[in-house]
């Protein structure tokens, strides 16, 4: 009878694993949004409410839909689809037609995921590609904005909402207003510190989710507490437009200064929720770094010389294309491959 060898299995780091699941990171994205929509819908009413619903809606349908007509398993249950439907929402005007937020929904699942297998294939944000396409597609409804805290705006939608399929939108211009970015690039518009507060709390025209920076950080907060969101990504992309904005603005003052850039527009919103979506995003520790200033410099760059006063998703999905290649450029070294190699060059 012979006695058997003891086995010793060795395992690469890391040895620990949380045992957490992707429906369960996209539901607490989910937790997360939940103050944003809400504080849109305090600010911009019944509108916003309807926007955000039609949205999710159609974004929800959509992937059920391919993904039964496909023959494949069902992911609408992951809530990888709510996700992108909130966040898509949140970068349009609060006055959009539904049917215009609903053709987008389709947009996001069909071409910016499904296209490319799914859920963890997708190069692109979903959401920002929805908003790209509406941009080009639909650019004068997609630049037309409701003033915030309108009287009447829970009993009453704004006109515009509810407009026919390619019917012309009613005018609305009593609930009209300006975004502070754009008074300031099309009108030049001097910014001080009132309009850093009021961007800042979120008492500003813009899009559905361009609201109170402070609830976005609190969320954001939460989400890197409960480690689902790489805090070094919004971090680099904040700190970026801080420093590069702040060398335009001693440049030339009649720039924005540096605290304005950060809490206007949808800069926060895109910095917490859209750049740190973990598919699109670089993997390496470097590679995040590298990825965030990245994203916060072409924000900036497009912010001043670009056509459009916001530069936010253009910068992030240029971003994501050049993921595949700064994760390429950043992988960590491996333990003693060096010496492995030198060995081997040896014994040739």
């Amino acid at each position: 009878m012979t006695q058997e060898t003891p086995q010793v299995e060795l395992r690469t780091s890391p040895h620990l694993q949380r045992p957490i699941r992707t429906d369960a990171i996209m539901r607490n994205v989910v937790y997360a949004l939940i103050p944003v929509a809400a504080f849109s819908i305090y600010a911009f009413g019944l509108s916003a409410l309807l926007l955000i619903a039609t949205s999710t809606a159609s974004c929800l349908l959509t992937e059920f839909l391919v993904r039964r007509l496909s023959k494949v398993e069902n992911t609408a249950g992951d809530w990888s689809a709510v996700v992108t439907g909130i966040l898509f929402a949140l970068t349009l005007p609060p006055g959009l037609p539904l049917w215009i937020a609903a053709v987008g929904g389709v947009i996001c699942i069909v071409l910016g995921k499904l296209l490319f297998g799914g859920l963890g294939y997708n190069p692109f944000n979903p959401a920002l590609v929805g908003r790209a396409f509406l941009q080009a597609a639909f650019t004068v409804p997609m630049t037309r904005w409701a003033a915030a805290f309108a009287p009447g705006r829970f009993v009453q939608a704004i006109p515009s909402t509810l407009a026919l399929p390619f019917m012309q939108a009613p005018e609305f211009d009593a609930w009209s207003g300006a975004t502070p970015l754009a008074m300031w690039k099309f009108q030049q518009t001097a910014t001080d510190m009132k309009d850093v507060m009021s961007a800042f709390m979120g008492t500003i025209e813009g899009s559905a989710g361009e609201t109170s920076a402070l609830v976005i950080l609190i969320c954001g907060a939460y989400l890197a507490v409960r480690k689902m969101m790489d805090w070094r990504i919004p971090a680099g992309m904040l700190g970026s437009v801080f420093v590069f904005s702040g060398v335009f603005y001693l440049i030339n003052n009649a720039n924005p200064n540096p605290l304005f850039m950060l809490c206007s527009g949808g800069l926060m919103l895109g910095a917490v929720f859209m750049a740190t979506d973990m598919v699109t995003s670089p993997t390496t520790p470097v590679g995040v770094w590298i990825f965030g200033v990245l994203t916060g410099f072409l924000t900036v760059l497009i912010r001043l010389y670009g056509a459009l006063p916001e530069g936010v998703m253009y910068a992030i999905l240029l971003g994501n294309a050049l993921t595949p290649i700064i994760n390429a450029l950043t992988q960590p070294k491996i333990y003693g491959a060096k010496k492995a190699k030198a060995k081997v060059e040896q014994t040739q």
